[in-house]
């Protein structure tokens, strides 16, 4: 009987916590594959490098300001964002993707701190996560950042401020 009644116990134990995570745990028992965002949609760390694709290709670049290594909304903007293949499948076709980043543990040669400071002064970058769409000529067209709902949601608001412009 008591062993009856500690199987009813974790029985109902498990119920609940499938109930009050739902999704979570499906996920958990299940991982949903994400792809890094380096392996379908190529990050480039060269502001020269990205202009020219943009103009070759007739796209806007997206430069994302981050500090990667330690800003949390900047790892949780590429947790829910950028790694997922529904940022990759739109960036890879719509934008150039450019990485100006300011970590402080990973290691930057002295050439790409000094860019990514000139070009955080330029864009009078004020905080992480920043995000601007330029264009080929590195104009701003829009400058946004960090927002809820995921990669499906971020997209919609890149493809509408592209259309503002």
């Amino acid at each position: 009987m008591k062993l009856h009644v500690t199987a009813v116990i974790m029985a109902v134990v498990v119920a609940s916590t499938v109930w009050v995570l739902g999704d979570e745990v499906k996920t958990a028992a299940s991982p949903v594959p994400t792809l890094k965002s380096s392996e379908k949609a190529k990050w480039l760390t060269s502001f020269s490098e990205a202009k020219t694709q943009a103009s070759k290709r007739k796209v806007p670049i997206l430069a994302d300001f981050s500090g990667s290594d330690w800003c949390g909304w900047c790892i949780k903007l590429d947790k829910e964002v950028f790694s997922k293949s529904a940022f990759t499948d739109y960036a890879s076709k719509n934008l150039v993707l450019l990485m100006v980043d300011f970590p402080r543990k990973k290691h930057q040669d002295a050439a790409l701190k000094q860019q990514n400071e000139k070009l955080s002064t330029q864009f009078g970058i004020e905080g992480f996560p920043t995000v601007l769409l330029l264009d080929s000529d590195g104009n701003v067209l829009a400058r946004t950042g960090y927002r809820p709902g995921g990669a499906e949601v971020y997209v919609k608001h890149l493809q509408d401020l592209v259309q503002k412009k």
